[in-house]
C-alpha cells in the first residue's frame, strides 16, 4: 500500500531546531510534488512548504520564510523539513502530503501521512 510516514517531531524551546522526515513507500514519488501542512490547536490546516518532483522548485509560506527549508532525496521518495528558529506559533501537528497541487486555495492531495507533533515552548 502507498504510505507516507513522518518522523522527527518533538518538543523544543523557542529558537531551537527540528528536522522532519517523510518516507514514502508503495510507489515512486519522483514525479510528484510533495510537501508539508500543519494544523495548530483551534486552527484550520494550513500549507507550510512544498517541493517539485525533481526538487528544483520550493515554496514556503510567508510566516516561515528564512526559517524553514524543504528538500528531498535523489530518489524523490523522502522529503525533509528543516525547521530553525522555531517559535511557539509553529506548534502544530505536521502532515506530509503528496499530490498535483499543494499550494493555493484549493489543494489537491492524493496521499497524507498520519502527522507528527511539533511543540515549541517559550
Amino acid at each position: 500500500q502507498v504510505q507516507l510516514r513522518e518522523s522527527g517531531g518533538g518538543s523544543v524551546q523557542a529558537g531551537g531546531s527540528l528536522r522532519l522526515s517523510c518516507a514514502a513507500s508503495g510507489r515512486s514519488f519522483s514525479d510528484y510534488p510533495m510537501g508539508w501542512f500543519r494544523r495548530a490547536p483551534g486552527k484550520e490546516r494550513e500549507f507550510v512548504a512544498a517541493i517539485s518532483g525533481n526538487g528544483g522548485s520550493t515554496y514556503v509560506r510567508d510566516s516561515v520564510k528564512g526559517r524553514f527549508t524543504i528538500s528531498r532525496d535523489n530518489a524523490g521518495n523522502t522529503v525533509y523539513l528543516q525547521m530553525n528558529s522555531l517559535k511557539p506559533e509553529d506548534t502544530a501537528v505536521y502532515y506530509c502530503a503528496a499530490g498535483p497541487k499543494l499550494t493555493g486555495w484549493s489543494p489537491v492531495i492524493d496521499y497524507w501521512g498520519q502527522g507528527t507533533q511539533v511543540t515549541v515552548s517559550s
